[in-house]
């Protein structure tokens, strides 16, 4: 059978140009897998919100307020976790 999914519901923040580009500050997600590597993460994130692309390789995550760069590294999401999209400060 399948391996167990062991599934996370999480908030979602959005801050700068994440939060204009999604039209939202915050969302929630249900059903998020975890262990997740960041990448997955944002690529679930994009699926949502296509316009996100622009930002790709111009903004991490935080993680519990932990900053995380978008790579394969595995992050563990506990439930009613808070995932903030944070890309760079806008200027130049």
């Amino acid at each position: 059978g399948l391996p167990l999914c062991v599934c996370v519901q999480v908030s979602v923040i959005y801050f700068g140009q994440s939060a204009e580009l999604t039209g939202l500050k915050g969302e929630e997600l249900v059903s998020v897998p975890t262990p997740i590597s960041s990448r997955e993460l944002w690529e679930l994130l994009q699926q949502r919100h296509p316009r996100l692309a622009v930002l790709r390789g111009h903004v991490v995550l935080a993680v519990a307020q932990q900053y995380i760069p978008i790579a394969e590294q595995l992050v563990v999401l506990r439930d009613g976790d808070e995932v903030a999209v944070v890309p760079p400060l806008s200027g130049g």
